[in-house]
């Protein structure tokens, strides 16, 4: 699977992005998705997965619960995270991740994309 984000900018405190992440190969559908970032200096954190069945089942960090909203459409094998209310804490490079497992932690995604910047001015 090649993931690939795109979606990231600037914009001010309170505003919403959306980013996405486009996947190839047929086997996107039977896996699980997440989203994770990383701020300069600051180790990769979890921000929210999908189960590979589309809206069965999400999971959020709690930085992040209440504003931003993951989302799958396995036809366009592509994976959304709607981000609104956005603080200047959560700008980082964001990286889309595809896995097997259903779960928070990083070491249990096999495929990563290059990530995309979200830059939220304040």
């Amino acid at each position: 699977v090649q993931l690939q984000a795109s979606g990231g900018g600037l914009v001010q405190a309170g505003g919403s992005l959306r980013l996405s992440c486009a996947a190839s190969g047929s086997t996107f559908s039977t896996y699980h998705m997440g989203w994770f970032r990383q701020a300069p200096g600051k180790e990769r954190e979890f921000v929210a997965n999908i189960s590979w069945r589309s809206g069965l089942s999400t999971y959020y960090a709690d930085s992040v619960k209440g504003r931003f909203t993951i989302s799958r459409d396995n036809a366009k094998n592509t994976v959304y995270l709607q981000m609104n209310s956005l603080k200047p804490e959560d700008t980082a490079v964001y990286y889309c991740a595809a896995a097997r497992a259903f779960s928070s932690a990083a070491t249990s995604y096999q495929y990563w994309g290059r990530g995309t910047l979200v830059t939220v001015s304040s």
